[in-house]
Parts: structure tokens; C-alpha cells; sequence
């Protein structure tokens, strides 16, 4: 089983910073964003981490490649914990593919097809994190008790803030999950079904790639997961796990990100 993580965008709301720097190789407190975001993907029932990576987004890379020199010079001036953490980073398990155009979520998924096969896959977008790693473990719990159905996380929101997000349709079936009936993309606040944003984390069913594969641009001239989902709940069942807004944390916009490096910095220093 496989985590996949789309990080091939441009981060064009950091610019200039990502000019040179990929928006998910930002701090926050003592690592990069995607370093929290595979090291969730290792703590899962996945054997393995894809990032779906643009070829010129090359600091993703470095990050977690061996780097034994360095680390033997941590080493010599008794840097051992440095050391440590740096030679972790570089055996974890990430391997990537590459998307060549920006032609959306759903075509960056299909991107790694041949790595998911014919099996169930995580996607785990790059600019949420989720600390204590628990969140894909409940996923996969509830997809097992119900047929390997596919699962997404949802967020309350307030109602006000509705229409920034895509939003389930559907009814809750026991206390933290919901059957999912449709999927709503940006709704107005007076016609949105609920007020559960979808957050930013899947298991999806291999049927999803299957529905990618045939997939048209759509909104934006790309090609949207939202569709493929769309599609899936006319063959399969799906259901959301609904998650507490202090087990996930957005690092999308400027504000976000600092929003985020204060909360998780005043958790650290507890």
C-alpha cells in the first residue's frame, strides 16, 4: 500500500520565497512541512511514501537523501543527536514520480498509477500536517469495517467559511463518521449541505485511479479529484471521518503557516 503526496506545485502564494525554495520544504519549529507529511505516511499502514514531485523541485530530494559525509561530521564534533536526525531522514522510505504539467490534483495522482496498482492508496496533500500521525490508522479502521469502502477526513468549519472549501453531502452514521452521499466544491453559504470541509486526507479505492485515468479538465482547464470522487459514489460507498480542528493544522497561506509554527511551537514547549 502506498502514500502518495502531490507536491509538484508552484507555492505561488509564498512567492518570492518559493522562487527557489519549494513551499513544502518551509519550516515549521524544527523540520519541513513534508517531512511531518512522510513520516505520517511511514507511521500507517503504508509500506511506502510516493511524492509526486516537479523535476526542478530538486531540495525535496536532498532532504531525504544519505548524506553520510555530513553526518559523519556531526559525528566527529559530537553532534550525535544532529546526526542522528539526519540519518534517519535519509533511509525513510520516499520515492518519487514527476509531474511534467500543472494540469491539476487528479492528474498528479494518476501520475504515480503504476506505483499504486491494484490497490488502496493514501493521498496526503503536502500543506496539511497531522502531529501525532493517528489520523490514517482511524481512516484505515473505518474502511475496514466496511468493505474497504474509500474514507476522506473532514473538518468543521464555520458555516461563513463554507464556500472556500469542498464540502460533504450526507448523514452521520456513528459519532465520528458520516456516509458521504455527494461532494459539494465551494458551495454558498445558504446552499451548503454541512459545514465538513474536506481536510486534505484520502484512502481511496483503486477504482479512483481507474475514474483518473479517463478523467477531462474540468474546472480551471484541470483535471479534479472532486470528479473522480464524484463518479466513485455512483459505483462504491464512501464515507468521512470527521476530525477535531486541533489534530490538523494548514500550512496553505502565509497565515496558516505562521498560525501553525506558533501552535505547534507553544505544544514543543509545554
Amino acid at each position: 500500500m502506498k502514500a502518495l503526496i502531490p507536491a509538484a506545485g508552484l507555492g505561488s502564494r509564498f512567492l518570492p520565497v518559493t522562487k527557489a525554495q519549494p513551499k513544502e520544504m518551509l519550516p515549521v519549529v524544527d523540520r519541513p512541512v513534508i517531512q511531518y507529511v512522510v513520516e505520517e505516511g511511514l507511521a500507517s499502514a503504508a509500506d511506502e511514501v510516493v511524492i509526486i514531485n516537479g523535476r526542478d523541485k530538486k531540495a525535496i530530494e536532498a532532504h531525504f537523501a544519505p548524506d553520510a559525509e555530513l553526518v559523519s561530521m556531526l559525528r566527529e564534533r559530537g553532534k550525535d543527536d544532529f546526526a542522528d536526525k539526519v540519518e534517519a531522514v535519509g533511509n525513510y522510505n520516499v520515492t518519487y514520480v514527476y509531474q511534467d504539467e500543472p494540469l491539476g490534483l487528479g492528474h498528479a495522482i494518476y501520475c504515480a498509477h503504476e506505483k499504486t496498482g491494484d490497490e488502496p492508496f493514501y493521498v496526503m496533500l503536502g500543506d496539511v500536517i497531522v502531529p501525532d500521525n493517528a489520523m490514517l490508522p482511524r481512516m484505515q479502521e473505518i474502511s475496514d469495517a466496511h468493505g474497504g469502502a474509500s474514507v476522506i477526513a473532514v473538518m468543521p468549519v464555520p458555516q461563513e467559511e463554507v464556500s472556500r472549501f469542498g464540502v460533504i453531502a450526507g448523514a452521520q452514521e456513528d459519532g465520528d463518521v458520516w456516509k458521504v452521499e455527494s461532494l459539494v466544491e465551494k458551495p454558498a453559504v445558504e446552499d451548503a449541505p454541512s459545514n465538513l470541509a474536506v481536510f486534505g486526507r484520502y484512502l481511496l479505492s483503486p477504482r479512483v485511479m481507474e475514474l483518473l485515468a479517463d478523467a477531462k479538465p474540468t474546472a480551471g482547464g484541470e483535471i479534479q479529484l472532486t470528479d473522480a470522487l464524484d463518479a466513485l459514489l455512483r459505483e462504491e460507498d464512501m464515507y468521512a471521518l470527521v476530525i477535531d480542528p486541533e489534530d490538523g493544522f494548514d500550512t496553505g497561506t502565509i497565515e496558516t503557516w505562521l498560525a501553525t509554527n506558533n501552535a505547534l511551537y507553544a505544544r514543543k514547549s509545554k
